[in-house]
């Protein structure tokens, strides 16, 4: 264990010493790895942030009951209770929404309270509002769940934008894809940088692994210090991707401030939690071991 131990500080001090006797080169490296890394953050960043906008607006769709015209108060909170006793899983929340209140609403709109005010009484009927999961299928979910509630006592007819709901969900679809790709183009960029920089000083210190070897040093000793640069190089090249991306929110947040106030809305772009973040980076530095150890074990063989 000690010998391990041992075996490791001495990497290390390999990894550091070889690191500032090229630290133009390390610099660059970190540099253009960290901007490759910055972009699935910034697509990572907009995604997480818009889902819980999709979700207040309509990703995860409202579907709106009403009641007929002569029914009861009591017939739609029937009707709130009988979604709400069938507990099904794609049902998030049922909301009954009285006549008077929906009234209320409207007239706290200085738009709609002089139309009001002609008519001789409130119009509006008694509404139920069902969310629903925001999936893959909520388009067809949403579809099925409207045709059930129209058999429902009482009710007139059950309003659903199957469209902006596909529309929805085919753009958080493309997103996540694109996200995807984006990423796996990001890993090949990190991989080849780590890739070639290792190489070159495999390269440059053929001569002293070759020495290594012939005095009994063992494979994983020669790849150790190569390893803990790939990795090290991607940590650093992370966190700072980490700060690019949180900077690179600042302005944009600030464009969607005025936007979003519009719309009488609160929405900001921010970063993932602190967990998906560490796990971003800990799967940079395995990319850059991965590279190294790769590297070093192709161009180290003779």
């Amino acid at each position: 264990m000690k010998q391990m131990l041992e075996h490791h500080r001495y990497a290390l001090t390999v990894t550091w010493r070889r690191l500032i006797g090229q630290p133009f080169s390390f610099l660059t490296n970190v540099v253009v790895i960290a901007l490759a890394l910055a972009l699935p953050l910034l697509g990572a960043s907009v995604l997480v942030s818009v889902q819980p906008l999709t979700q207040h607006v309509s990703a995860n769709p409202a579907l709106t009951i009403f009641m007929a015209p002569d029914a009861s108060l009591d017939q739609a909170q029937a009707v709130a209770q009988a979604i709400r006793s069938r507990d099904d899983p794609v049902v998030l929340a049922v909301r009954l929404i009285t006549k008077d209140e929906a009234y209320a609403e409207l007239r706290s709109n200085d738009a709609w309270r002089a139309a009001l005010d002609v008519l001789p009484d409130n119009p509006l009927p008694n509404a139920v509002s069902v969310t629903i999961v925001a999936n893959e299928s909520m388009a067809s979910n949403a579809d099925a769940l409207a045709r059930q509630w129209q058999e429902l006592d009482g009710v007139a007819f059950v309003q659903l934008d199957s469209v902006w709901v596909q529309r929805i969900e085919a753009l958080l679809r493309i997103g996540s894809i694109g996200l995807a790709m984006v990423t796996f183009i990001i890993a090949l960029v990190v991989l080849a940088a780590v890739f070639n920089t290792v190489r070159m000083q495999a390269l440059a210190l053929r001569e002293e692994i070759a020495v290594a070897r012939l005095v009994g040093a063992t494979e994983s000793f020669v790849r150790r210090p190569f390893l803990y640069q790939g990795g090290f190089t991607c940590a650093v090249a992370a966190l700072i991707a980490i700060a690019l991306a949180n900077l690179a929110l600042v302005p944009l947040n600030e464009a969607l401030g005025g936007l979003s106030r519009t719309y009488d809305a609160l929405f900001g772009l921010h970063l993932p939690s602190s967990l998906s973040l560490t796990l971003y980076m800990l799967a940079a530095v395995g990319l850059g071991a991965f590279s190294a150890r790769w590297s070093v074990n192709r161009h180290t063989r003779y």
